[in-house]
């Protein structure tokens, strides 16, 4: 246990957050591909492979390290009483700060493969993003099950999860807003 005050974050907020993204920039760069009509393999081809993709990135963003939730939440620790637990918003927009070159990239990648496969990039994208969206409901259903909130500090170890009440924090289970 660490001395002195210290932040936390939700780490359903930081999954529903990265899933959230990837879906919305994922949906956008598969938009344009659909109007595309110079592609060598044609736009059904493309929506169907990326179609097949999207299951694909889902099942894998979903099963792949899926697990490790369940016995990092074992392992928690409660959190002490002088920690800060960082606000749902403010959650969001720093994972999103951090990462906004790669969330550029990956962006850019998607939207410009609709040239040669239209659609599937941003599908794939998507689909990661949807497997990511319902990892978060995973960890809805674990913090719902412990009757106690998950936290992580941003900046020290992401296995290290410290346990909450219910109550604490402006997310509810899962890292969705919380019904006033």
């Amino acid at each position: 246990m660490v001395r002195g005050a210290y932040t936390l974050a939700r780490v359903a907020v930081t999954v529903r957050t990265a899933g959230t993204w990837l879906w919305w920039l994922g949906v956008v760069a598969a938009v344009p591909g659909t109007a595309v009509t110079f592609s060598p393999t044609g736009r059904r081809i493309g929506v169907m492979a990326g179609a097949a993709l999207f299951i694909i990135a889902a099942a894998a963003a979903f099963l792949i390290r899926g697990g490790r939730h369940t016995v990092r939440a074992e392992a928690a620790t409660k959190a002490a009483k002088s920690v800060y637990l960082q606000d749902r918003k403010v959650t969001a927009r720093a994972w999103a700060r951090r990462r906004r070159w790669w969330l550029a990239a990956a962006f850019v990648v998607a939207a410009a493969s609709s040239l040669a496969l239209p659609c599937a990039g941003g599908m794939l994208l998507g689909g990661v993003g949807a497997g990511l969206f319902a990892r978060s409901l995973r960890l809805a259903r674990i913090e719902r099950g412990k009757d106690a909130l998950l936290w992580v500090r941003p900046d020290g170890d992401p296995a290290a999860y410290q346990l909450t009440g219910i109550a604490a924090g402006d997310a509810a289970p899962g890292g969705a807003r919380r019904r006033r």
